[in-house]
């Protein structure tokens, strides 16, 4: 079984998947594997380089990730090539992973499961959701001003309309007792 776990920026997607890693699952987090694998590669930080200038590299030819992230969340268009760029590699470590263990039950982070029509590769669609204050206080935490944290979550789809889309929803505004009670439920009903 592949589950597809999404949600708003700061609502607890890998809280929740770490949660349901313990109950079994295997975890792909994508975020991760675009930093250590997709962003670090040759090709690719050749590509960004010519694509968004040397400023958005460093004197070891590495990727600074927040001179770029600067480019693409005030650029559509600069946005949508470096996705072009970064999400075919993604998806390559995606089947990798998955191939390299076809009978395992997996839970993969996907940010942009929906925006990028992706529902496909999944038996079900998670959505972790959480009030907005809390979202955006989660963010402030991880030295997101609220300014850089609205324009962030401005380029994903509504929260509302991924809960309408997802086949099960994870409420993260309380305790993370009354998250893993959730995931504990959630994961006996898949199992049934």
């Amino acid at each position: 079984m592949i589950l597809g776990l999404t949600g708003g920026m700061g609502c607890g997607k890998t809280t929740a998947a770490k949660m349901i890693e313990r109950h079994g699952f295997r975890r792909i987090d994508s975020d991760a594997l675009v930093r250590a694998e997709v962003l670090t590669n040759a090709g690719v930080t050749a590509a960004v380089g010519v694509r968004f200038g040397p400023g958005v590299l460093a004197a070891d030819g590495q990727i600074v990730r927040s001179r770029l992230a600067e480019i693409v969340f005030s650029d559509e268009a600069a946005l949508a090539c470096l996705e072009e760029l970064i999400h075919p590699r993604l998806f390559e470590c995606w089947r990798t992973l998955l191939d390299a263990a076809p009978g395992a039950n997996w839970v993969i982070e996907v940010p942009l499961l929906f925006e990028k029509q992706l529902e496909n590769w999944f038996d079900f669609t998670v959505c972790v959701t959480s009030h907005s204050q809390a979202q955006l206080a989660r963010l402030e935490q991880r030295g997101l001003t609220r300014a850089l944290a609205g324009q962030r979550i401005s380029k994903q789809l509504p929260l509302a309309r991924k809960i309408e889309l997802a086949d099960f929803v994870l409420l993260n505004d309380g305790s993370p007792d009354f998250l893993q009670q959730q995931i504990t439920r959630f994961v006996s009903v898949l199992a049934a």
